[in-house]
Order: C-alpha cells, then structure tokens, then sequence
C-alpha cells in the first residue's frame, strides 16, 4: 500500500509556500542528525551482517532481495524520499542487461537497489571495497570493484564478472564514473557499451530524477523529497559493434537526459 501511495502522482501536485518550505528544513536538521544518521548507521549494520552470511554461503542474489532491498526502502522511507517508478513494463525479468543510469547522488543507489526489482551487480570503484560492512557486503553479493586508475586491471575484473550477468541477472554502470556537482550528464565511458557488445545483451537507460535535491553530490544537506526513476525501453544491440560504439552511447545518453529535462 505505501509503495502504491508513494507511487502516486498526489506528491507532483504539492505546491509549498517558500516560507513552509524554510521552516521544514529548519526543522527537519535535529531529526536528521539525531535520528536518521544513527538509524542509518544502524540498519546497515544491521542488515549487512546477515547479508554477508546469505551472500557468502546461500546465495549473492538472496542476499540482495533479502537485505539489500529492504536496507534500501527502509532507509528511503526514514528520510523519507518519496519514491515514483514509471516503465517497469519494460524489464524482462528473464532477461539479462547492462543497465546504464545517471548518476546525482548517492540515493540513486536506493532507489536502485529497493525499486528496479530484478537482481543485478555494481560496477563500483575499488576504495569502497575497505568501507566497513558495506564493502564486505557488496562483496558477498558478487557485485564488481575495478581500479580506475589501471584500465589492464579495471578491463581484467569485467572480463572475470561476465560469466555472472547471466539468467536475467543484470550488470548497472554509472557511465558518467561520477555522481554529477550540477545536475548535468557528464560524458559517458565505454565500459558499459563494450560490455554490452561483448557479451550481446541488451542497454536498459534508466533515468532517476529528485535525488540531487534530496542529498546533492559532495554534502550533508539531507533534506526529504519525492524522486522518480524512468526505466526505458531496452536498446537492442545487434547492429552496434566497437566500430560505431559511440553512436551506442550517444544514444542511450540521449535517451537519459531526454527525461530530466
């Protein structure tokens, strides 16, 4: 029901008065550093210490629906961020992708996580591997650490992680390497397109919209607020090889910023 609630589109209508808003975020600052923080700290530790147990020695894709989905709703829910999906018809949950997504904050990676509905690895950076209980979490359920600063070894663990993306689990990039300090799509990399191309799996754009506003990139300034995530319709890759990659990646690009605007 509250999913159904929040899904809603009652929260696009709110109009609040500048001075309201003023008050709320005045307001808001206790609760967010006297509740949400520890609760946040808490739940994680919480749900991540069982989590690495399921993912270690029941199963990586038990572990995310179990723990991952339920550390990322009931976090959402705290803040609380509101939360819209639309395109959801366009998920096969047989199928195997590479999702790509722009990337504003980091509760992209709740909304990701507690609303996409179909099992999938990161493509994550290596220095979040030593993150206490996250980065033994995030390992447990096979998710893929790279070093970018050496493509050998960066190219290396993807080749390694291919035989996982399959049976409709998926592989998500943040092509943009980075969460975005204006709102702004940066340039996307390959990594994800030559992926796709290698292993002949489908590009699924989603588009997440609201999370800069709720927890911008670089900050603390927590703030609750509705966010929406536009799944699109898979871009077929049968006509794309490294010859014309970039048309590839214009085109999912575009097919991204074309909903934020």
């Amino acid at each position: 029901m509250l999913e159904n609630f929040y899904n809603s589109k009652y929260f696009e209508s709110i109009q609040i008065p500048e001075f309201m808003k003023k008050i709320g975020v005045f307001i808001y600052q206790p609760y967010k550093w006297l509740f949400y923080i520890p609760f946040l700290f808490i739940s994680t530790i919480v749900l991540g210490v069982p989590g690495c147990f399921i993912g270690w020695f029941i199963s990586p894709k038990l572990a995310s629906r179990i723990s991952a989905v339920t550390w990322a709703k009931v976090n959402a829910w705290a803040t609380p961020m509101f939360v819209r999906i639309t395109g959801r018809e366009n998920i096969d949950r047989k199928q195997s992708y590479v999702i790509v997504c722009n990337h504003q904050s980091h509760y992209d990676i709740f909304i990701l996580y507690g609303w996409l509905g179909i099992d999938f690895k990161w493509v994550m950076k290596k220095e979040l591997r030593k993150v206490p209980v996250l980065g033994d979490v995030c390992d447990a359920m096979g998710h893929i650490y790279i070093d970018r600063t050496n493509s050998a070894n960066a190219i290396e663990e993807i080749n390694r992680a291919k035989e996982r993306i399959v049976n409709g689990t998926s592989v998500l990039f943040f092509p943009e390497g980075t969460r975005s300090l204006t709102g702004e799509m940066g340039q996307f990399k390959k990594g994800a397109f030559k992926m796709a191309i290698d292993l002949g799996l489908p590009v699924l754009p989603i588009t997440i919209k609201g999370t800069r506003d709720i927890l911008p990139a670089k900050t603390m300034n927590l703030l609750p607020g509705l966010a929406q995530m536009i799944i699109h319709e898979p871009i077929e890759i049968c006509s794309y090889s490294e010859a014309n990659i970039d048309i590839l990646m214009d085109k999912a690009r575009n097919i991204i910023e074309g909903a934020m605007e």
